[in-house]
């Protein structure tokens, strides 16, 4: 499978998606305190920089709590980008170190583990 942009060809390999996918979820699930403080930083960022863009104080607060919700909507899916970038570099080394079909098994083996763990921390906190 390939994806063509204009006179480029691009090679997909759906395990290589996989593995990264798999990989990501992964780390995003092991990892979640910091995926909650990206997104909270992401948030803030976002606010900030759409208050500079208006003028007056009357017309920022008119829409407020809608561009506040479309700022969270978007610091949410933008937050997963670092984790897909550990996770694809995860994913090379095992696939590098061990093949391709351990990439996905190995990815596999760390969402069931991570999952687990998130389940346990999450249980610890109430």
């Amino acid at each position: 499978m390939s994806i063509e942009l204009g006179p480029f060809r691009f090679p997909i390999d759906a395990t290589v998606i996989a593995g990264v996918g798999l990989w990501s979820l992964a780390l995003y699930l092991g990892f979640s305190p910091i995926g909650e403080w990206v997104i909270e930083q992401l948030n803030r960022w976002f606010n900030f920089a759409e208050r500079s863009l208006y003028l007056s104080e009357e017309e920022f607060e008119k829409t407020r709590p809608a561009r506040e919700a479309q700022n969270a909507f978007y610091a949410s899916v933008f937050s997963i980008i670092p984790f897909l970038a550990v996770g694809a570099l995860c994913s090379y080394g095992v696939e590098v170190s061990l093949g391709k079909s351990w990439a996905i098994s190995v990815g596999i083996l760390a969402c069931m583990g991570c999952g687990i763990y998130e389940l346990g921390r999450r249980d610890g906190q109430i």
